[in-house]
């Protein structure tokens, strides 16, 4: 097959591995950084109106989950290493999208209280709560609750903040390119691939729910879990925390807030609909007390994996090609770490953590 004939023509400079990363949201983003930072070449593809969910998200880290209060996998070790990178990135590009927030929960009843007590008796639990919890504005703007409870070493990172500042930091230098992939152009050879006019040692695809019509990837079992969300504008509401009252009410910039999210396995479209806005703004009006103004109605469909784990690795006939996937719900807390591990292995040749190693499918 003849190659591609377009414009990603690329001036190379030396280094040790070419990749060629195939999509751009927090996954190929913070995977292309640690490649790069290991001495290695990226460039960057990425459909300019590919709805990702990295742009809809409102990036929360939130360590503690569910009805049982139970800490979220690896999340000592996923929490410390997001909060270095975010900061050092922070600083790096001039930007501000790292925003340390409380989160208050609302407790429905006694058995909810009881089990959190319990919980935070727990000699592992001892650094994610906050007693009493602080709750600010919040009895101001919503309708009382039976009792809260306060979850420390949370955060809320604007993702789209950040892509957007690597995007543009890479198009500058001439590596990032507005284009859909197309599978049936690139040409894999014994050693490395060809894409065009680009010759790269690799290819790593980092395509978000459409990896799942990836032909070299998608026989992984992938699940995939549309969200909708809402902004909304709160006057004078001056709420730092974030506050989940069956729903996030997240501080997202300026005067925004970011409502969600609905959770749908079985959907027909990526578009927001009606049952959705309809859903978010019941459970609004369930406990705001104050008015708001609806500015946005977004979805977007989360990539996600069958045992919650992401997908990490190479092909096995094809070791040129390779994987990073399936952050789901929590890629602002995932992404950091496991782009680290999976460049580590790339560019050092460290060992793959079986638990996200695709290979555990094989």
């Amino acid at each position: 097959m003849q190659p591609k004939k377009n414009h990603l023509t690329i001036n190379h400079q030396p280094s040790t591995k070419k990749n060629l990363i195939i999509g751009h949201g927090i996954a190929g983003a913070l995977l292309g950084y640690f490649l790069e930072q290991a001495g290695e070449e990226c460039i960057y593809l990425d459909a300019p109106d590919q709805k990702a969910a990295t742009q809809v998200a409102a990036g929360i880290i939130n360590p503690i989950t569910g009805r049982r209060f139970v800490k979220s996998w690896r999340i000592d070790d996923l929490v410390p290493f997001a909060q270095q990178l975010y900061r050092k990135l922070e600083q790096e590009l001039d930007i501000r999208f790292y925003h340390e927030r409380p989160l208050v929960r609302t407790l429905f009843n006694r058995g909810d209280e009881n089990n959190w007590q319990a919980r935070i008796q727990e000699d592992a639990y001892q650094n994610f709560f906050h007693e009493p919890p602080r709750l600010g504005n919040i009895p101001t703007l919503t309708e009382p609750a039976f009792s809260y409870l306060e979850v420390t070493q949370t955060a809320q990172v604007t993702i789209g903040v950040l892509v957007d500042a690597l995007k543009a930091k890479r198009k500058k230098e001439g590596r990032f390119y507005d284009e859909a992939f197309e599978p049936e152009q690139l040409v894999i050879r014994e050693k490395d691939v060809q894409y065009g006019d680009l010759v790269a040692d690799r290819v790593l695809f980092c395509e978000g729910w459409c990896a799942r019509f990836n032909p070299w990837f998608g026989d992984l079992p992938y699940g995939g879990n549309k969200g909708e969300v809402l902004l909304i504008r709160l006057p004078n509401a001056q709420l730092e925390q974030m506050f989940k009252h069956r729903v996030f009410i997240v501080p997202f910039t300026d005067d925004l807030y970011w409502v969600g999210s609905t959770s749908e396995n079985q959907f027909t479209s990526d578009e927001p609909t009606p049952e959705g806005k309809a859903y978010l703004q019941a459970r609004l009006e369930e406990v705001l007390t104050t008015p708001y103004e609806l500015v946005d109605h977004r979805a977007a469909i989360r990539p996600t994996v069958k045992d919650r784990r992401p997908f990490l690795g190479l092909h096995l006939t094809y070791p040129q090609l390779g994987i990073f996937n399936g952050l789901g719900t929590k890629g602002a807390s995932l992404a950091p770490f496991w782009a680290k591990h999976f460049a580590d292995f790339l560019a050092f040749n460290k060992e793959l953590d079986f638990a996200v190693d695709i290979q555990r499918f094989k």
